[in-house]
């Protein structure tokens, strides 16, 4: 009977404890300090990542007993990304119910060669406060709409949206080398063809040789994506870049046609990333004038059209 009473105790303890606990770790942090500050939840961020940056910057007492409340409450799947104001005043509780709604931004991330139209088609998605009238003014600026994922204010005008990307570009430009007789606005074009032509990293060093060796003889630079990007939007195939090219197609007359010119197409037809930027101003050194990409996105080059010939032939193009 003795050794039931002392159980009985201990456990009458730990429970007590840990009410105690409890209590405690899910109080304010400070209750004196209401002043309100920001808190950013990365896209993706597990529940455990958050409580521990809660904890980091004083917003709460105990990571773990965070984490049990998001748990006890079923908002594990609720908590959005974004930037939230928070205060130290706040209890646990009311800091995981708050991570649930009302995010100052939106996340939005911007994949790389995407053309203007299908950055507008993102924007339209994640952005509340988005116009069909944005369209046209985003073309204007086709090539320097850094590709990136960014928090963007979820009253963001179109304006304040293009400034933060426009500024991304403007910093990403400053590590890119500018080659001898080549503008910035030649090597973003460049930029912007090699993303559209090259699907693998190792490829844009080696399709920005084609072009570079190409332009250096006058030789049109024949590449599908000009054309898809004069042909605009294909409805029945849901796209803005057309999967298969006909003979027609290629007779388009257009500067952006690069059958038909033999030069540059007279802006970016797409927004490059700082790698394809970097293929552009630094082109791998070779001699080669042909690529062809295979089935699998993988790209095969030659420097004669016999050998390109054959390519095509091998793999069955």
């Amino acid at each position: 009977m003795k050794k039931i009473l002392i159980a009985v105790s201990v456990f009458g303890i730990i429970f007590i404890l840990l009410g105690l606990w409890w209590n405690n770790s899910i109080a304010p942090a400070d209750t004196l300090n209401k002043t309100e500050r920001i808190f950013v939840i990365g896209k993706g961020e597990s529940v455990r990542s958050i409580a521990s940056q809660l904890k980091n910057q004083g917003f709460i007492k105990d990571s773990v007993a965070f984490f049990l409340i998001v748990k006890k409450l079923g908002l594990e799947e609720k908590i959005q990304a974004g930037d939230f104001r928070l205060s130290s005043s706040q209890s646990a509780t009311e800091i995981a119910q708050t991570l649930t709604h009302g995010t100052l931004d939106i996340w939005v991330t911007i994949p790389e060669g995407l053309r203007s139209n299908e950055i507008g088609a993102i924007f339209k998605e994640r952005l509340p406060t988005y116009d069909p009238s944005w369209i046209s003014e985003l073309v204007k600026y086709e090539g320097y709409l850094f590709p990136d994922t960014y928090l963007i204010p979820k009253n963001a005008t179109l304006s304040d949206a293009v400034v933060i990307l426009r500024r991304n570009f403007q910093n990403n430009i400053k590590n890119v080398d500018m080659p001898p007789g080549f503008t910035e606005k030649d090597i973003v074009i460049i930029a912007s063809l090699i993303e559209r032509e090259a699907k693998l990293e190792n490829d844009r060093p080696l399709v920005a040789s084609v072009i570079h060796n190409r332009l250096k003889i006058g030789m049109s630079l024949q590449i599908d994506a000009t054309v898809q990007y004069v042909l605009g939007y294909q409805e029945n195939e849901k796209t803005w870049w057309k999967r298969h090219l006909t003979f027609d197609d290629l007779k388009t007359d257009s500067l952006y046609n690069t059958y038909q010119y033999p030069s540059l197409p007279p802006t970016p037809i797409a927004n490059p990333g700082l790698t394809s930027l970097k293929a552009a101003a630094n082109p791998a050194r070779t001699e080669y004038l042909y690529y062809i990409s295979d089935k699998t996105g993988i790209n095969h080059y030659a420097k004669t059209l016999e050998e390109h010939n054959g390519n095509i032939k091998k793999y069955g193009l």
